[in-house]
């Protein structure tokens, strides 16, 4: 079983940064695409971003490039989302995503989620 671990979440005022980690236990993931999804209150979940293995690739909402930074460490799965200029419309459950299709934009696995929230 994979298990995905979210942590990083809280409140933040518009225009501040947060960094979220997301940590992997129980397969190797190194070559699995692995990113982020997040879900507003009463809204669908939606793809945010992505990485290719070995960070080779990057994939980004539109609503989030320039602001947001995927990156991986595969030695110790581990995704980060550095989220900078972050803006009300941003408030939702983050939820990390391995085995991402990124046609489709699904996923194989799935995380808890952390609850980041921007006040304006």
């Amino acid at each position: 079983q994979v298990q995905l671990v979210e942590s990083g979440g809280g409140l933040v005022q518009a225009g501040g940064s947060l960094r979220l980690s997301c940590a992997a236990s129980g397969r190797a993931l190194s070559n699995y695409i692995m990113g982020w999804f997040h879900q507003a209150p009463g809204k669908e979940r939606e793809f945010v971003a992505a990485i290719g293995w070995s960070g080779s690739t990057t994939y980004y909402a539109d609503s989030v490039k320039g602001r947001f930074t995927i990156s991986r460490v595969d030695a110790k799965n581990t995704v980060y989302l550095q989220m900078n200029s972050l803006k009300p419309e941003d408030t939702a459950v983050y939820y990390c995503a391995a085995g991402i299709n990124t046609y489709t934009k699904s996923a194989l696995y799935w995380g808890q989620g952390t609850q980041v929230t921007v006040s304006s």
